[in-house]
């Protein structure tokens, strides 16, 4: 039975269970924490082959970096999903209306208090939630992080959608290619210590500098729209006047992306200024159709609140200890690894456009 808090409705709630689990044009409470349970688990425990696990007792909460954010919703309709399919006993949703570094902490501390399970989390600010993870941990709940991480001494898997790497590499050359390989860019962010945005940010950085093929474009600004609509709105227009001779905007945020496209769908830079990053195709549909934005790209959100709760469960069951080479069952989406940093990764990022659009409903 799911108790969903602050914002996340029933009816929201069902309408992001009917969001796919896969992309259609491709493919018993422990009471100790993961660093006690380790010592009696093998380095590479395996879950059963129908990925069953026995949490009929146990609690997890999904803590995400806001509440009514789109692409958190469609993320914690798989979450739910997952936990409903695994059998817990209880889970809720509770977090945030603001993504600011410090805002999820209360949250941490009430579910240390309460005795949950299992915390699931996408991290405002890697540093800032890491001393109340910890007490999580020591209090003896399993901590996973999704979608942003906090750093890694505080969690116990950390479930990302793709390669850090993948995803700024994807960003990169789909602007390259609309600009023609050159030209002024700026980059419009969510939180200024939002870890994946940052680390994604930083590859991009790092292959312009690094790869003849891209020494031609270079990064003007960078802005943060803290995963507000309004601010990202506002942060969009300052850029383009601020920067009248901008070739290109990169907002790897889906809130960012849809607020700039709704900027330039009626300005006088609309079919001059290319915007790419990542968004949610139902939001960007009809910034694509009527020629605002050409291609962006994102993977479902859904699969990753779906394997987090599936990772907390093999976690809880004792299935697995977290350790490099551990291997469990996720439900539909299969068998995933512990890979290297104590991450599983999800899935690799898909381009949008007007060819392909019509073919995804998330």
């Amino acid at each position: 039975m799911s108790r969903l808090n602050r914002g996340f409705t029933a009816a929201a709630g069902a309408m992001l269970l009917m969001a796919s689990m896969s992309l259609t044009a491709c493919s018993s409470d422990s009471g100790s924490s993961a660093s006690d349970s380790g010592a009696e688990q093998s380095s590479a425990a395996t879950a059963s082959s129908d990925g069953s696990y026995d949490v009929s007792d146990a609690t997890i909460t999904f803590i995400p970096k806001q509440l009514n954010n789109p692409f958190s919703d469609v993320m914690l309709g798989g979450g739910t999903k997952g936990a409903e399919e695994v059998g817990f006993s209880d889970n809720q949703v509770v977090g945030p209306l603001e993504a600011s570094s410090s805002s999820q902490v209360s949250f941490i501390n009430a579910e240390v208090q309460a005795g949950t399970n299992v915390i699931v989390i996408a991290a405002n600010d890697p540093d800032a939630v890491c001393p109340a993870l910890k007490d999580a941990r020591d209090a003896g709940s399993y901590v996973v992080t999704f979608d942003s991480d906090s750093s890694a001494d505080c969690r116990d898997l950390f479930i990302n959608q793709v390669d850090s790497k993948q995803v700024a590499l994807t960003m990169l050359e789909m602007v390259s290619e609309q600009i023609g390989g050159a030209g002024n860019i700026a980059i419009l962010s969510a939180t200024a210590t939002a870890a994946n945005q940052n680390a994604w940010i930083k590859f991009i950085e790092d292959e312009i500098a690094s790869n003849e093929a891209y020494k031609d474009i270079k990064i003007v600004d960078k802005v943060y729209g803290d995963d507000d609509d309004t601010k990202s709105f506002q942060e969009a227009q300052g850029l383009l006047q601020a920067h009248p001779d901008l070739d290109a905007i990169v907002s790897p945020t889906t809130v960012g992306i849809a607020a700039t496209a709704r900027y330039l769908s009626t300005s006088e830079y609309k079919g001059k200024v290319v915007l790419t990053g990542l968004g949610l195709p139902n939001e960007m549909r009809s910034f694509v159709k009527d020629g605002t934005v050409t291609e962006f790209a994102l993977w479902d959100p859904a699969q990753l609140g779906y394997v987090a709760a599936y990772a907390g469960a093999a976690l809880q069951s004792g299935a697995i200890t977290g350790e490099v080479g551990d291997t469990f069952v996720a439900g539909e989406l299969g068998e995933r690894t512990v890979e290297e940093g104590k991450v599983v990764l999800v899935g690799d990022p898909v381009r949008f456009n007007a060819d392909n659009i019509d073919d995804y409903d998330f």
